[in-house]
């Protein structure tokens, strides 16, 4: 306990993993959110922009959503959430990670999976300026993985956050890097070195003096992305460094708040230990839930409305929040 039996079962060309992970991230679209940004400023003098979406009634109830590796507020599963979140009575906030919003952060560092000091960041920020009390955390991929970290590593969290929620988490990145460079993956892989490799342009026109035309074209996978910058920007000694530090996994057995982790067994991208069978078990507060199909951030269901999101205000309900 508590390992969750899912009842997540989708129809016909859904339960193919490659198939409901491609819809869901290039296909789907989500109307009707409309969303107000805030720049917040950060401790170290760089910026995160949050963009808002509120219930129709005032209420002191939110959501905060952290997207994955490259994406962003307005991606479709950050705005079902937020849609959905809406309408059961919590305002949301989706959080664009440094350099995510579409302009630049100032520092050289940028955003990575285990950046947990920016999460703390913007629940401080939220604490301070408004007056919720109720707050649910809920990441995707990336950011399930720096959801996970940050409410497992903290010694005493907020009374106000209730709730986590993590979905198609790389809770162990070294599994994950080695499942993202196998040849059943060479698309995304290739997408997100093409996006990474752009923001790396973005850096070099900002600081030219640590990027040469050599460093990017030495960069043929996405782990030498992270040996050349992830780690180097952000302290970390090459990528293996960074994998072992920054993964969700060893802080599990601390969470102490309810966290729902929501990882399709046929997920692509996650390795066996992305599957805390063990921790989950032994965890008054984890709650793994393993669906068969559900592909990559997607869990694709009728209507638009998709079961991640479905099981997310569940949770919560459940918990009486």
């Amino acid at each position: 306990m508590p390992i969750v039996r899912s009842a997540y079962q989708p129809k016909h060309v859904f339960k193919s993993n490659h198939f409901s992970t491609i819809y869901a991230g290039l296909l789907r679209k989500v109307n009707g959110v409309v969303q107000k940004r805030e720049r917040m400023n950060l401790p170290d003098g760089d910026f995160l922009d949050l963009d808002w979406s509120f219930a129709s009634k005032p209420g002191e109830k939110l959501i905060i959503l952290i997207h994955g590796l490259e994406g962003n507020a307005q991606r479709p599963y950050m705005l079902g959430s937020a849609k959905i979140f809406n309408q059961y009575g919590f305002d949301a906030v989706c959080v664009n990670l440094r350099s995510c919003s579409g302009e630049p952060n100032l520092l050289y560092r940028s955003y990575h999976s285990g950046a947990t000091e920016d999460v703390e960041a913007v629940v401080q920020h939220v604490l301070q300026h408004h007056n919720y009390h109720t707050l649910v955390l809920k990441g995707f991929s990336l950011g399930g993985n720096l959801t996970l970290k940050y409410v497992g590593e903290q010694h005493q969290l907020p009374e106000e956050l209730k709730a986590a929620i993590a979905v198609s988490t790389p809770c162990y990145l070294y599994g994950s890097m080695l499942e993202i460079h196998k040849p059943k993956n060479a698309l995304y892989a290739h997408r997100f070195k093409k996006h990474l490799e752009e923001k790396l342009r973005w850096k070099q026109q900002q600081f030219p003096n640590k990027i040469t035309e050599e460093n990017i074209a030495g960069i043929k996978t996405l782990k030498d992305f992270d040996d050349f910058y992830t780690s180097k920007a952000h302290g970390f000694e090459d990528a293996l460094d960074y994998y072992e530090k920054a993964s969700s996994l060893p802080h599990l057995p601390k969470i102490n708040i309810p966290t729902l982790l929501l990882n399709a067994k046929n997920d692509s991208f996650l390795s066996e230990e992305c599957y805390p069978y063990q921790e989950a078990a032994a965890s008054d507060s984890l709650y793994l839930e393993v669906p068969k199909h559900g592909g990559h951030v997607s869990f694709y269901d009728r209507g638009n409305v998709y079961y991640n999101e479905k099981r997310a205000i569940k949770f919560i309900e459940e918990l009486n929040l």
